[in-house]
């Protein structure tokens, strides 16, 4: 049953018409109940038509009005942009707004001996992910010490975006070349406050639910869930509890996962500062917040494409394979395959028939593992092997 049919039988239930046959039969009753005495009210007679329209016609849109925008308006399930926020704010919360990614990439020089600059506002940017360059800036100018080959330069997104969360590894490209700089890139844990778009109202609808479970303030999972996900880059549904006294009576583990990335181990203090320091917990209760546990795993994939493409063509097809893969294991956004994530079996056969969907000129996918069976832990590549047979 769609929302309209189901507002619609709300108000039927109610005993009000809902159609422009059923508003007519109510208007007649009423001037028959009125004994309104016409010897013109037949349904040839055009100005007896003129009156029913006139009279039947505004409480139709009213009634249609009622069902398509004002109900829908009235539950958390369907309401919609400004009044899904007054529902927030019913539950003393503020729907999240897009910002900026911002973290540390390593700089990698060939002679360390003296001192060297990286300038400020230095662009870093991505390989193409279909179709699509991302660039960090850097935020302030760092100094190569005497002896030292690599150094850690503050960032920041270009643009707004969860998109710019990209896995480690992904930013390796200096569009203008640094003398003395070899190589650029973006480490594990490089993100320091993820990249976020403006929240989705599919996931405020959930954190709104959370509120409402979480409204006695006893310091439940759904009060910690609430608490977790207000941080940017939380969603609702990736924080996981383990409850059973991991650390002796009272204790309690909060896992938290990104989209795409992983928290730095300062945006996780952050949380673990929210709910410690300010005096978010219960009496008694020990919650310890933890970066999502991740598992590495090594994976071989052989690439059948039809017969006839040039090799420009198969390096093409090769590196977007790759990139599908990866954001199948949340290292970008710019695929939408099924995702890896806890408790869960992740099965390379419905990527493969993903990849197929995706990519035309494939006739066949090899993985070298069938399947990821993951606990308390999230998935991520070891390393990724493509080859175009």
């Amino acid at each position: 049953m769609s929302e309209q049919e189901l507002f619609t039988n709300l108000l039927k239930d109610g005993g009000i018409p809902t159609t422009e046959e059923e508003v007519r039969a109510e208007f007649e009753k009423e001037v028959e109940a009125e004994g309104v005495a016409f010897t013109n009210n037949r349904d040839i007679s055009p100005w007896w038509r003129m009156v029913t329209v006139l009279i039947t016609t505004p409480i139709v849109w009213l009634i249609q009005a009622l069902i398509k925008l004002v109900m829908p308006q009235m539950y958390v399930k369907t309401a919609s942009g400004e009044f899904l926020a007054l529902h927030a704010d019913g539950v003393n919360l503020e729907p999240k707004t897009k910002s900026k990614a911002q973290g540390f990439v390593q700089f990698l020089r060939a002679d360390s001996s003296g001192s060297l600059d990286v300038p400020i506002n230095t662009a870093i940017q991505s390989a193409n992910i279909n179709g699509r360059v991302y660039t960090l800036r850097t935020t302030a100018t760092v100094t190569f010490s005497d002896g030292l080959d690599t150094v850690l330069a503050p960032v920041e997104a270009e643009e707004a975006g969860s998109a710019y969360n990209l896995a480690a590894g992904y930013y390796s490209v200096l569009p203008v070349l640094l003398p003395g700089i070899v190589a650029v890139a973006n480490l594990e844990d490089w993100l320091t406050h993820p990249g976020t778009d403006d929240e989705d109202p599919e996931e405020l609808r959930k954190r709104i639910r959370t509120q409402y479970m979480a409204v006695n303030q006893w310091h439940t999972d759904a009060v910690y869930r609430s608490l977790i996900a207000s941080f940017d880059g939380v969603n609702d549904e990736n924080v996981f509890f383990d409850s059973d006294a991991p650390r002796g009576p009272g204790t309690a583990d909060a896992y938290v996962m990104f989209e795409t990335g992983q928290p730095d181990d300062s945006f996780i203090q952050t949380i673990q500062q929210k709910i410690t320091d300010e005096g978010n917990h219960g009496h008694g209760d020990d919650l310890k917040i933890n970066a999502m546990p991740e598992t590495f795993h090594d994976i071989t994939v052989t690439v059948y494409t039809i017969d006839g493409l040039s090799g420009g063509t198969k390096d093409e097809i090769k590196k977007s394979v790759e990139d599908f893969i990866w954001a199948a294991f949340r290292g970008n956004l710019d695929y939408q395959p099924t995702l890896v994530k806890p408790w869960s079996r992740f099965s390379f056969s419905l990527l493969g028939g993903e990849l197929h969907r995706q990519f035309d000129l494939l006739r066949g996918v090899d993985f070298s593992l069938d399947y990821i069976v993951s606990q308390m832990d999230l998935p991520r590549i070891n390393s990724l092997s493509v080859t175009v047979a």
